[in-house]
């Protein structure tokens, strides 16, 4: 009797021996480069355990290059791609992108049909690589990237785990540089605008913040929360005074959130500097020309979209570039002015 011909092992079969997921173990045996070492040796020990021998043509559809990057970005922030610092940061990542042959796909990706458009994308392959931003908690977004046979460079860290690629900024640094003025100033009982406790650079700012103060003995008199907009700024300044009446410095997590409390403090009738100093994080253009211009913490906002963007390429090249945190600095102006009012 002739024997059936032997059955060949599939890529399901690789990566149940290996114990990796199937697109790990596709992107190990295609070579792709954002594979850990030991998820690569367990795909290659798995291969020759089972004789597994790569279809060419699937092989030649996962390494084909289509000369696009996509930028995805996860928010529900109202007229997103309007805001200062996200423009500023596409015109970054344009930048950077101008001496190479890809192009740039915009995807806002905060609904469940943005998030659909998005996977589809990973997995029909439409772009050479990926990144990310303001991702929260634990967005869907930060999975599918995980689990993309692509580059992916997040712009920020999200708020649990550590990505292999990420460009971010020392927003910790930053709040405790805002801490040191107001301390160094007179200020006594300052008082914090946060943004939405899902997303990490909102944390990493406050606590920055609340450890500067501590370390100087000074309490932090109360936290208030919002969007990352002048008018999560001007509601949470107003139930900031309903609970601490008499604060001398607002440290705001964004420069709209602290042109919000400018506004809201006009209006209790009380005066910047001399009654209350206000520091912003960002050093947008509606910092400077706010009134009185904003003392702000300066966070290099087009070189996080060029970095995100040249880590990308460089990873889409086959190689591994190092995560990078981008430096802040304090910027003085009228707001919180150097000496005690």
């Amino acid at each position: 009797m002739e024997s059936s011909p032997k059955r060949m092992p599939t890529l399901d079969e690789v990566a149940q021996r290996a114990g990796v997921s199937r697109s790990a173990a596709s992107r190990a045996i295609n070579n792709a480069p954002n594979v850990s070492r030991a998820k690569r040796e367990a795909v290659q020990r798995a291969v020759r355990e089972l004789g597994f021998v790569p279809n060419p043509t699937a092989q030649a559809l996962a390494t084909r290059r289509v000369g696009a990057v996509v930028l995805a970005v996860s928010s529900d922030e109202p007229g997103l791609f309007a805001d200062p610092f996200f423009a500023e940061v596409v015109v970054g990542v344009s930048g950077a992108l101008e001496p190479t042959d890809l192009e740039l796909i915009l995807l806002l990706a905060n609904t469940p049909r943005g998030r659909e458009r998005f996977e589809r994308m990973l997995r029909s392959r439409r772009a050479d690589g990926v990144m990310l931003m303001a991702l929260r908690g634990d967005d869907p977004l930060a999975r599918l990237g995980a689990q993309a046979d692509l580059p992916v460079v997040f712009g920020g860290l999200p708020l649990v785990g550590t990505p292999r690629w990420y460009v971010d900024a020392d927003n910790r640094g930053g709040g405790r540089l805002a801490a040191e003025h107001f301390v160094r100033t007179g200020r006594r009982r300052p008082v914090a605008i946060t943004g939405h406790p899902d997303a990490r650079a909102a944390v990493a700012r406050e606590q920055g913040f609340a450890e500067g103060l501590a370390l100087s003995g000074v309490p932090l008199l109360g936290v208030e929360s919002g969007h990352f907009t002048e008018d999560g700024g001007t509601e949470a300044m107003e139930r900031l005074l309903r609970e601490h009446r008499d604060p001398d410095a607002v440290f705001a997590a964004s420069d709209a959130m602290a042109v919000g409390a400018l506004r809201t403090l006009r209006q209790h009738g009380l005066r910047v500097p001399e009654d209350v100093a206000v520091i912003g994080f960002n050093d947008l253009a509606s910092a400077r020309h706010s009134s009185p211009p904003l003392t702000t913490i300066h966070q290099p906002v087009r070189a996080l979209g060029q970095e995100m963007a040249r880590m990308l390429v460089g990873a889409v090249e086959g190689r591994d570039p190092s995560p990078l945190i981008l430096p802040t600095r304090l910027v003085v102006r009228e707001s919180a002015p150097d000496g005690s009012s």
